[in-house]
């Protein structure tokens, strides 16, 4: 079976050429000197943008803990009257799209976070914490009897966004290597990108995910060393199925009326993530990626800039230009997370190994089948 019929994808492309691609190590993504400009330097906008998001999420993961009215969540405990009207006219980094990314990562609940939140342990510590907030904070008092699973859902939430917190700051720090590593000549192509990548991602695959909150004085150690989650296999893979792959349908774009049957009722069939997505409805309003758009946009590498400048329109497309370098992105950065997870050596000469490699490769591109495979060939250089 081809893809050549399929108006998502590039013309002669097939199933198996791209699980041949991954188990012989290549890129999903072509090689091209465009790409690779693309590809670092929508990456160091991009590792710009995460650093900010990184720090907010854990500033609000440590110190907007169950607060139920956080108005300056966004503003990293630096509430001055410039920061307010510079927040109100957005003359800032819009935090909203990581709010999008990381309810994507909790409704969609993947991975061994998730399974985590939904533990013993995990219930027990919110025990313990309602019962020392409830002593000062009648406003909690009232609710819990009321809505018991309130407030636990409410520390499943921002323990989600502290964890999301971790993975960007290694994701930022990164990014920008990658960026840095570009300008000094030693990463000049596709492969080269998505090898720097994997192997970023697998000398962090096992930093622990840790989390402790100060609750009446005591230290509540809301994802505590006994739990073993980790970067690469905790953290980020569930964050490449939430928003990589599933997603969340944007409204205004499909219908949300159950009879129309135009979103799945299976979570697992979501196609709404990154390597799904139309480029053209970015900047429309309610398209939570608009907001990453102009962030990106703001923090752009002259280099790309200039070349954006040179295509067609010049900045009048400029948001659509980086929506659709940043998809290219995001096939790199999802090739590096296959190429660092296989289960067995590429090379292994083992026939059980290499089985099990071809079945994960395998797994992968069903999942990819209907994303944008349009944006992987080369065009113009």
């Amino acid at each position: 079976m081809t893809l050549a019929n399929d108006p998502l994808s590039p013309s002669g492309t097939s199933p198996e050429a791209l699980i041949e691609a991954l188990l012989a190590g290549e890129t999903l993504l072509a090689e091209s000197p465009n790409h690779v400009l693309q590809v670092v330097g929508v990456l160091q906008s991009y590792g710009d943008v995460l650093d900010a998001y990184s720090n907010n999420l854990i500033y609000q993961g440590e110190h907007q803990f169950l607060n139920l009215f956080p108005i300056y969540r966004y503003l990293d405990g630096r509430v001055t009257p410039g920061r307010l009207w510079k927040h109100l006219i957005h003359d800032r980094i819009n935090f909203e799209y990581a709010e999008y990314c990381q309810k994507a990562m909790l409704w969609h609940g993947t991975g061994g976070l998730d399974a985590y939140l939904d533990s013993a342990a995990f219930l027990t510590t919110c025990e313990r914490v309602i019962a020392l907030k409830r002593r000062r904070d009648p406003i909690l008092a009232l609710l819990h009897p009321l809505f018991p699973e309130f407030i636990v859902e409410q520390i499943r939430s921002i323990t989600t966004i502290h964890a999301l917190g971790q993975f960007w700051r290694v994701m930022s720090d990164l990014f920008l290597d990658l960026a840095a590593a570009w300008r000094r000549g030693q990463v000049g192509s596709i492969a080269a990108v998505v090898a720097f990548i994997r192997d970023g991602l697998v000398a962090a695959a096992a930093n622990p995910i840790t989390y402790s909150v100060e609750v009446g004085g005591e230290t509540i150690r809301i994802l505590p060393p006994e739990a073993r989650l980790t970067f690469l296999a905790d953290v980020a893979v569930p964050y490449v199925e939430a928003v990589f792959l599933r997603g969340m349908p944007f409204l205004g774009t499909v219908s949300f009326n159950a009879q129309a049957w135009a979103i799945p009722h299976d979570q697992e069939q979501f196609r709404y993530g990154a390597l799904f997505a139309d480029p053209l409805p970015v900047m429309g309003a309610g398209i939570p990626p608009s907001l990453l758009m102009q962030d990106m946009f703001r923090h752009l590498p002259e280099e790309l800039h200039d070349w954006y400048r040179s295509q067609g329109r010049g900045d009048g497309d400029v948001h659509v230009k980086i929506c659709m370098s940043f998809q290219k992105s995001m096939f790199c950065v999802t090739n590096a997370a296959i190429a660092g997870t296989f289960p067995h050596p590429l090379d292994s000469s083992d026939p059980g190994q290499a089985e099990a490699n071809r079945a994960y490769a395998e797994a992968w591109v069903g999942r990819l089948m209907g994303a944008r495979l349009d944006a992987l060939p080369a065009c113009g250089g």
